[in-house]
């Protein structure tokens, strides 16, 4: 049995409201065990013996019916979630935000980073495996060159964002 992180992307933001006890409902309905949900923006870590990929497909049609919405979510091993936060490349500052960037398609990651014109005084970002490092000053999250094109639509179905803090809570 492994266990397992689901990101989902684009909850309790744009109308779409899910409470994390009727997430939690969901999952065990669904056969996951050890489930928790973190913070009010779409975490959950649970246990399940099923493949990656019927994961993905099981959880987001069962959100789609759940809760009516066009559901897409990341879904990160456990141990390679630790991995990717100690990995952070950044030095952490009382001024900063320090986010990682998941993807489900590493050709987003590649499309994402492609001809992005930054000002490294502003922010700083890193490719990591299967994820993205971003350092950003706090309240410019949606500001940046890098917030902008992150939040493109084209990245909308493959990506979600992060903030370290968060990443720690689920581990």
């Amino acid at each position: 049995m492994a266990r397992w992180i689901a990101l989902l992307r684009g909850v309790n933001v744009n109308g779409i409201t899910i409470r994390s006890t009727d997430l939690k409902t969901m999952f065990v309905e669904r056969g996951y065990t050890d489930v928790r949900t973190v913070l009010a923006s779409g975490n959950v870590v649970f246990s399940s013996a099923m493949r990656q990929v019927e994961l993905k497909t099981d959880i987001e049609q069962a959100l789609r019916e759940r809760f009516g919405y066009d559901a897409w979510i990341v879904l990160v091993p456990h141990d390679t979630l630790a991995a990717i936060v100690d990995g952070f490349p950044f030095e952490s500052a009382e001024d900063r935000h320090d986010y990682v960037l998941f993807a489900s398609d590493d050709a987003a990651l590649d499309d994402l980073l492609a001809d992005l014109d930054l000002d490294p005084a502003v922010e700083q970002v890193e490719r990591g495996d299967g994820v993205v490092y971003w350092s950003c000053p706090k309240g410019s999250s949606t500001d940046t060159a890098f917030a902008k094109r992150a939040g493109a639509a084209r990245f909308k179905r493959s990506t979600t964002t992060r903030n370290a803090n968060t990443l720690r809570k689920l581990l």
